[in-house]
């Protein structure tokens, strides 16, 4: 599938028409309604909530763009240009402070080593244990279990709360752009998207609705393993000496992101961990850390997957969070203000469906938790007609 930019004649078409029908105002399916914008295009946006609600408003705000391998560093990268060009069009907070990656051991300091000889020094920039302590806060005499760390500067950061809604505030203020929220969709073919409201038309139709394509498409989504992630988070209170807008990752970080876990040391790293917290390995713990502008701090998260997300959490998981995010910050512990489950689309078959289902139709899930970081990377490789169906 491939959608045409606008015509260089203008074409009138019915009011009720669009040139492209997106279903879902998660980030993915807003970043391809900013694109088609851009390329001139009429967009209807479809969503069954009122605002977004779903994994695009419960992550980190945090583009990680430097810990992809492959396919998805080239997207990721992409996807970083499209973040800079949305967040100057709809006001967006979106420092480029990059991502820091905090080493406490030999071991953990030998990975990003091998990851900067892979990228390069401008990629992978190493600190030293008193610019990591300076950067996490930490008093100089509390820095004895840092061993040193790195700056990954090409990552972004942006306001989770915040991007989904405004860029989705900006495309209604657009000329040929509507966005119609409460909407629910209860079928789609080629040329038409069947709604609680009536029929939308538009030449092309993308159905972006992350982990829900089963509410939709239930063949695709199971022949997918599509799964629902659930992600244990909190927003706490900073201590005062941390103030950081860099994204702070750790050594479960490092075990959960390709382009550390394939060099050479990793594999001595996850022995490593298993020795001295296995119980976070048990968890699925990705601790990690980032500042919203008001100055508290989205902390996380752990990972659990099944095909319906269960509502119950049991306290022992976010109580080990909160103490390893202590840990890592120096502090006794952290005070918390807010509690949430993350969601997101999931499969063990690969990171990202792309799936043609009929003339003009596409489903577009990423199945991995970089929805975020790849998604204006996607949208762009959508209109370029770079981005293949996968079997």
């Amino acid at each position: 599938m491939s959608i045409t930019t606008a015509p260089s004649t203008p074409v009138t078409l019915p009011r009720d028409r669009s040139d492209l029908v997106v279903v879902g105002a998660g980030i993915v399916g807003l970043a391809h309604a900013v694109e088609a914008v851009r390329r001139g295009l009429r967009v209807t946006v479809v969503e069954r909530d009122r605002r977004p609600v779903g994994a695009s408003v419960r992550n980190f705000g945090h583009c990680c763009v430097t810990a992809q391998r492959g396919e998805l560093l080239d997207l990721a990268t992409r996807s970083r240009t499209g973040w800079l060009d949305a967040a100057a069009r709809a006001g967006l907070w979106a420092p480029e402070a990059g991502a820091l990656v905090v080493a406490r051991s030999a071991t953990e300091l030998a990975v990003l080593e091998e990851l900067r000889e892979e990228r390069g020094t401008d990629a992978v920039r190493l600190r030293t244990r008193d610019e990591v302590g300076d950067a996490l806060g930490r008093p100089a005499d509390e820095r004895g279990d840092l061993a040193g760390g790195a700056l990954l500067p090409a990552d972004l950061r942006v306001n989770p709360r915040e991007a989904a809604p405004r860029i989705a505030a900006w495309l209604a203020e657009q000329p040929g752009v509507r966005v119609l929220w409460g909407t629910n969709v209860t079928g789609v073919e080629s040329g038409t998207v069947h709604t609680s409201r009536g029929p939308v038309h538009g030449d092309q139709v993308l159905v972006c609705v992350g982990h829900d394509l089963d509410r939709l498409y239930p063949r695709e989504a199971e022949a997918h393993g599509i799964e629902r992630c659930r992600l244990s988070m909190a927003r706490v209170e900073a201590p005062a000496a941390f103030r950081t807008d860099a994204a702070v990752l750790t050594a479960t970080s490092m075990l959960r992101y390709d382009a550390f876990t394939a060099t050479p040391s990793a594999a001595a790293l996850r022995d490593e961990v298993i020795g001295h917290s296995a119980e976070l390995l048990d968890i699925g713990a990705n601790v990690m850390f980032t500042r919203l502008p008001d100055g508290t701090v989205l902390v996380g998260d752990s990972h659990a997957y099944d095909t319906t997300e269960i509502p119950f959490q049991d306290e022992a998981v976010p109580a080990l969070l909160l103490r390893e995010v202590a840990r890592v910050l120096g502090v006794r512990d952290v005070r918390v203000t807010e509690r949430w489950q993350g969601v997101y689309a999931s499969s063990a078959r690969g990171p990202l469906l792309v799936r043609d289902l009929a003339p003009g139709v596409r489903a577009l899930s990423v199945t991995s938790g970089v929805g975020m970081t790849l998604s204006f990377g996607l949208a762009a490789a959508t209109f370029d007609g770079t981005l293949r169906a996968t079997a």
